[in-house]
């Protein structure tokens, strides 16, 4: 019975400690996008955070805000450095067309929705909780 107890608690014990090596505490972070002109907020999209092949978003609200998750909507983030990209757009009915037929229209500069060409990082330190982003209307 002896040997049968401290098997268990050894077993226990190791995957404890593998569980608490293994996780390092998210930071939980969010911020607000504006457009560069007036101020105002983006109020659809996605924020998305990118380290190597990681990605964590978050879905932009109507007054401009988001929460990053990782895994869940607002989990956070493990510190590092991240490069961000934005997604805006809009959907849009075409006259004379059914809802299913509508069409996508971009509310930002392209250059925000890809990672090499945004040109905004940040580095989640644990400190640093908000992030705030301004962006460039789309021009066609």
């Amino acid at each position: 019975m002896k040997r049968v107890n401290r098997f268990f608690v050894l077993v226990m014990a190791i995957g404890l400690l593998t569980a608490l090596v293994g996780c390092s505490p998210n930071v939980g972070l969010g911020g607000k996008v504006t457009f560069s002109d007036d101020g105002s907020p983006l109020a659809a999209g996605t924020v998305v955070f990118k380290r190597g092949n990681e990605i964590s978003k978050g879905r932009l609200k109507p007054d401009g805000t988001f929460v990053i998750g990782t895994m869940k909507n607002n989990d956070g983030l493990p510190p590092g450095q991240y490069m961000v990209y934005i997604t805006g757009a809009e959907k849009v009915l075409i006259p004379g067309t059914e809802y299913r037929d509508a069409v996508m229209e971009p509310l930002i500069d392209p250059k925000f929705t890809k990672s090499d060409t945004s040109g905004l990082t940040v580095e989640v330190d644990g400190a640093t909780k908000n992030f705030d982003f301004q962006v460039d209307r789309y021009a066609p």
